[in-house]
């Protein structure tokens, strides 16, 4: 018998009332060694639950193979929860959308341009049946039967704004059923339209997703499912941004309000999310609507604990709407954690990109552009390089366009730019010799997560031609940049100018890797700010902070304390057109960009 159950109209668990008190914290986007600190925060919030999604994509990196490190130790995630005394609620999926790159479904899976994504298609469950003889069995020992945290595991996500297969929910509870899953399951499914009807499983409890109108969104749920617990879980607090789009926030008030209906209605809940931290790395994903918008490496989602793990406005409304429906620890709320003193640090070495290359791995030949998919590319660049027959001006044609930036250079000089967000296909130009080379840089600004359009390919997605005549012979040159280059072949970058009244040195408009040092003393939590920079990644000790792009929202990247080091620390920037500046900003404040009043 699970140690979570339901009743009429509430929770037991081990038998005694219950209300499940929550809080999304997706391990995935947290540094394990800030773990403890999140979870302590949860408690003395007043939760008694965290939630959390499993990212296939990451989980199973290429197809038969388990990564269950670093960022991915969720065994020891929830053997900390457990130390702190909250249980879990588990959402494996398959999909988890989470503003997270392809909604967690991997890339090699999507590469079959046939296969039916989230359908009782076999090539599907298939693969997620195998997944999951993977991921469950060094799960099961933190189950509730088992003596462990985890209380509910939930069936797909969200199901009922995709699709209405009733046979592939059926077949994933019976996977889940039959590899030893023996707790509660659950679905989640927005409150408005049929998608409780459409995501829903007899004998499954069903829970809805909203943010506001609580009223109204319980009567939907209790109207789809007359008997059983109410719960929402996912109450919207915040939201995501978009690059080049505003940054979300809702005021704290607001949504302690509606905190306080949720709770007065005898409801249960999961906060989406407590705690949003990080996209690092390429891990952000994409919505594409009516045009495609890349989510921005900050998750900070105007949660209660902002993305460096302090408590905001949210943290103490909330705590204090939470003491009038249940126990609060008598701790006193945490404080902010300590920042760096703000710093500079001098760029000194540099490494133009295109004549790096053959530092970054070999090169696949063909005749025509593969896309990152026949690659087997999951994330990061692309390389393209070929030959011009013909001087003169003309008009380069990218059949099917770009997925999703290209920068493209003839003879090493940039000639432009082409976006998918805005459909660019066509872009003119002088070629100046016959033999001239074309080089075109794609960047994978984040695979899409929700929608008909996941699985769409990344890189060049066809041919190129020039006045109609195709261009052939390509160089295709994967660049995953798991990891940043060795500083060490670099070479030196020009000193700065040697009085304030001159200009800011400027720098080529080539791609190019910066990287300089610098000292602390005690690691503390910090945030890179880099104006006169355009567009690219950071990495500071190896470790990936994500994307920047001087077209905000976002303006500062979180360095979390254990990426740093006493002593020297380096940073190396990959900086994809120019920079007026060789310095860059170590910040005690993030830059997330004004909210809308």
């Amino acid at each position: 018998m699970p140690a979570l159950t339901t009743t009429p109209d509430g929770f037991l668990l081990h038998g005694e009332p219950f209300r499940i008190l929550s809080g999304a914290l997706h391990y995935f986007r947290v540094h394990p060694d800030q773990w403890t600190d999140r979870l302590r925060k949860a408690r003395l919030m007043g939760l008694n639950t965290v939630e959390t999604y499993i990212p296939w994509n990451l989980h199973e990196p290429t197809p038969g193979t388990l990564a269950l490190d670093g960022l991915l130790d969720l065994p020891r995630f929830l053997r900390l929860a457990q130390a702190e005394g909250l249980h879990v609620l588990l959402r494996p999926g398959p999909f988890i959308c989470a503003e997270w790159d392809g909604g967690g479904l991997p890339f090699w899976l999507t590469t079959d341009p046939d296969i039916r994504l989230r359908t009782s298609d076999p090539r599907f469950t298939d693969a997620v049946d195998r997944y999951l003889d993977l991921l469950l069995p060094p799960l099961l020992p933190y189950m509730a039967a088992s003596g462990g945290p985890v209380i509910a595991v939930q069936v797909e996500n969200e199901y009922g704004a995709y699709g209405d297969d009733t046979a592939y929910l059926k077949h994933l509870e019976s996977s889940l059923r039959s590899r030893g899953i023996e707790e509660l399951l659950f679905t989640c499914d927005q409150a408005d339209g049929d998608h409780l009807t459409k995501g829903t499983l007899p004998g499954v409890l069903a829970t809805a997703t909203f943010g506001s109108r609580v009223d109204h969104h319980l009567a939907r749920l209790r109207e789809a499912q007359p008997e059983g617990p109410l719960m929402c879980a996912e109450f919207w607090i915040g939201w995501f941004d978009h690059w080049g789009g505003p940054h979300h926030g809702r005021d704290a008030a607001d949504a302690a309000a509606d905190l306080d209906r949720l709770l007065s209605a005898g409801a249960s809940v999961n906060i989406y999310m407590f705690h949003g931290g990080t996209n690092f790395g390429f891990t952000n994903g994409a919505n594409h609507h009516h045009a495609y918008a890349p989510t921005v490496t900050s998750y900070d989602y105007d949660a209660p604990l902002t993305e460096s793990g302090d408590p905001g406005p949210k943290y103490h409304a909330f705590r204090e709407v939470i003491a009038r429906h249940a126990p609060v620890p008598s701790d006193p709320a945490p404080s902010p954690a300590p920042k760096l003193r703000p710093a500079t640090v001098q760029l000194t070495h540099k490494a133009p990109l295109l004549s790096h290359l053959g530092h970054l791995g070999p090169a696949v030949h063909a005749p025509d552009p593969l896309t990152a998919d026949e690659l087997g590319h999951r994330a990061g660049y692309i390389h393209y390089r070929t030959t011009v027959p013909h001087p003169g001006p003309g008009l380069l044609r990218f059949e099917g366009g770009v997925g999703d930036r290209a920068q493209v250079f003839l003879d090493g000089a940039p000639a432009g730019v082409l976006e998918r967000e805005r459909y660019d296909e066509t872009l003119p130009v002088h070629v100046s010799r016959a033999g001239a080379v074309l080089d075109v840089l794609v960047e994978n600004m984040g695979r899409v997560n929700y929608g008909p359009r996941i699985g769409v390919p990344k890189g060049l997605l066809g041919p190129v031609t020039l006045d109609g005549e195709p261009l052939r012979g390509w160089a295709c040159h994967p660049l995953p940049l798991d990891e940043a280059p060795n500083p060490t072949t670099f070479t030196p970058t020009a000193p700065p100018a040697p009085t304030p009244t001159a200009p800011p040195t400027s720098t080529s408009a080539e791609p190019a890797f910066h990287h300089g040092t610098f000292d602390i003393s005690t690691p503390a939590d910090t945030f890179l700010s880099l104006p006169g920079w355009t567009k690219g990644q950071a990495w500071i000790n190896g470790f990936h902070l994500g994307r920047y792009w001087n077209r905000g929202p976002q303006r500062t990247l979180y360095v979390p304390a254990p990426v740093l080091r006493p002593g020297t620390n380096d940073l190396v920037l990959l900086e994809l057109h120019g920079t007026t500046t060789t310095s860059a900003h170590l910040t005690d404040k993030p830059g997330l960009g004004p909210k809308p009043s």
